[in-house]
């Protein structure tokens, strides 16, 4: 049973599963790569998730917690450049898993990648509804409040959760249905589009900052850390910072935790890997510059907000274009608005688009059932089933849960993701030390080991209450997993072919396949 678990993927597996596939052509830069990765990271994290930070955790060290989350993003972007080269095909960190740590851990990573996805695309859902509410009272239309907003919120006044007068968020709904419709139907992306939709997210945040400085008022950054530059716990015990009335953690690092959810999407970057003319230097290229520019920004648009409203006075569902208008700017108000929708859209599509090609990938595998998550429409060539099931859960999620619980529960997914990634780096390395590379992680074991501590030092920089929801997540998947997954995995299958054919079980792993042949020969 226990090699069945930690059963790989062998490289020619994986070329004969994308036989019938054509291969992507090599056509982006290291510009062009930055731009995919820009465009994916900017969009709610910076336009609603500063003003979550600032409001209840930072003040204006928000500005520091933007350089912790940064810093953390970087050393698991360089695991995550070379976990996947590793493996030359398309796929999500969960086939790249499978084909180094093995069923398992595979099936953990692709468990959390759909908490992930999902629950992403709900906060982001919520971010949009906010915006979108923000623009059409400029115009003089005005939503039925109960309508509006999720039932309750955390109250950190009281520290209990509260009833916010309201039924469900309507707004969110309906986004969540259009996004389903466009993506059921099937939607061409191209470089052209995204560049367009980067250079509306960076005209924005540009007018934010430029416009926003003349504003400024310094008194409004002291205190610069009202709850100071910590706030680390150990599963819900504070050990150094301030506690919240709810016994969560206050500080710079707590902070950092909330708005890591600003630098998800990085990591599209390296699935881009095999459209890349030299991945080896484009691919890393593409991460690095990316982050650094999103870091600049985030620090540079923290700066403005907290220095144009009291960190107190932040309004939590629309913070930048709110600043405006307390600043007495309502034109720049509707701009930014028309603007973060614009970039928030974008961010949903593409965050709901992956989640139904991660059921997909595990479906074809046998761990999820193939006729539902593995179904494609005979028309419009999409997973159709999975992502109108996608569409349904982002929607009510973000209809019904408010935002401060929906952004914490992404980051401790996600971290946990990009705490394996490092750590499949440091294995891999040991255990595997001649398997092609083609990009590789400068100042290994210092690089994945540094990336798992930061990832883990946010990860207790959460309240408690997300541990119990990421256990509860992960025992969920377990029980999926055991109840269904492990009986009908198709590499469990072959491996069981295996032994009763020959009698014993093949040690496939990635190291003693062949070295992968060079795409550019």
């Amino acid at each position: 049973m226990a090699n069945r678990l930690f059963a790989t993927k062998s490289y020619e597996t994986l070329m004969q599963e994308m036989a019938g596939e054509h291969r992507l052509r090599r056509v982006l830069g290291p510009v062009a790569l930055t731009s995919l990765g820009v465009g994916a990271i900017i969009g709610t994290g910076i336009f609603v998730l500063t003003g979550v930070a600032a409001h209840d955790k930072t003040g204006p060290a928000l500005m520091l917690s933007f350089v912790v989350s940064g810093i953390a993003c970087i050393f698991a972007a360089l695991c995550y450049a070379e976990f996947a080269s590793m493996v030359p095909v398309a796929g999500s960190a969960y086939t790249y898993a499978y084909a180094t740590m093995g069923e398992l851990f595979a099936w953990i990573i692709g468990w959390d990648l759909i908490l992930e996805y999902a629950v992403a695309s709900s906060t982001v859902a919520h971010g949009w509804s906010h915006y979108f509410q923000a623009l059409i009272d400029q115009l003089g239309i005005h939503l039925p409040r109960v309508v509006t907003n999720a039932p309750f919120d955390f109250d950190t006044a009281t520290g209990h959760l509260a009833a916010t007068g309201t039924w469900f968020d309507l707004p969110a709904i309906v986004i969540a249905g259009i996004i389903t419709v466009i993506l059921v139907k099937g939607i061409k992306e191209s470089a052209g589009f995204n560049a367009f939709m980067v250079i509306v997210k960076l005209a924005i945040v540009l007018f934010v900052i430029a416009v926003g400085a003349f504003f400024v008022n310094p008194a409004n950054w002291h205190p610069f850390a009202p709850f100071g530059l910590a706030g680390i716990a150990f599963f819900g015990k504070t050990l150094i910072g301030q506690t919240g009335k709810g016994g969560e953690p206050l500080g710079m690092l707590a902070g950092a935790a909330v708005i890591f959810f600003a630098y998800i999407g990085f990591d599209s970057i390296s699935t881009h890997a095999e459209e890349a003319r030299n991945p080896k230097r484009d691919v890393p290229i593409g991460i690095i510059t990316s982050l650094i520019l999103c870091t600049v920004l985030y620090i540079a648009v923290a700066a403005v907000i907290t220095g144009m409203v009291p960190y107190n006075q932040i309004n939590i569902d629309a913070p930048v274009s709110d600043a405006f208008r307390q600043a007495g700017l309502p034109w720049a108000r509707m701009l930014i608005s028309i603007g973060a929708l614009t970039g928030i859209t974008s961010v949903l599509l593409v965050m709901m688009l992956s989640q139904p090609r991660v059921f997909m990938a595990m479906a074809r595998d046998g761990l999820l059932p193939t006729g539902f998550f593995g179904a494609v429409h005979a028309r419009f060539r999409t997973p159709w089933k999975s992502t109108i099931l996608t569409g349904i859960f982002v929607g009510t999620v973000a209809a019904f849960i408010p935002l401060r619980i929906l952004a914490d529960l992404v980051n401790i997914g996600t971290l946990l993701a990009f705490a394996m990634v490092c750590s499949a780096v440091l294995i891999m390395r040991r255990t595997n030390p001649h398997a092609p590379r083609p990009f590789r992680a400068p100042f290994v074991p210092a690089t994945p080991i540094l990336g798992i501590a930061f990832c883990l030092l946010l990860m207790f920089s959460l309240p408690s209450e997300n541990w119990l929801r990421l256990f509860v997540w992960l025992l969920i998947g377990f029980a999926i997993y055991f109840g269904y997954g492990r009986t009908h995995s198709v590499l469990a299958a072959s491996l069981a072919a295996e032994i009763s054919k020959h009698g014993v079980s093949p040690a496939g792993s990635l190291a003693a396949d062949p070295a992968p042949p060079d795409p550019r020969r």
